[in-house]
């Protein structure tokens, strides 16, 4: 799989966490939405895609919640 630089502001993401009430009164977190905004050449959004579709086997945070918290994750891809 190519590589796309992330740096220098290229790579950034937009995090929404939903929170209700459990049955003691509680809140906890229920819902994660990440939002992934990528500044790329046209020519890499196959890559990026193929990169955003294995992205979560390898992120800490997806993998220490998933059993426990819904998370759903979109790429948007904007051309340089």
């Amino acid at each position: 799989m190519n590589k796309i630089k992330a740096d220098k502001g290229k790579l950034t993401a937009e995090v929404l966490g939903e929170v209700e009430e459990a049955d003691d009164g509680v809140l906890v977190i229920k819902r994660i939405r990440v939002v992934h905004t990528l500044k790329a050449a046209l020519h890499e959004e196959d890559t990026a895609e193929q990169m955003h579709g294995v992205y979560s086997k390898h992120c800490p945070l997806y993998r220490s919640v998933k059993d426990s918290i819904d998370v759903t994750s979109e790429l948007s891809f904007v051309t340089e």
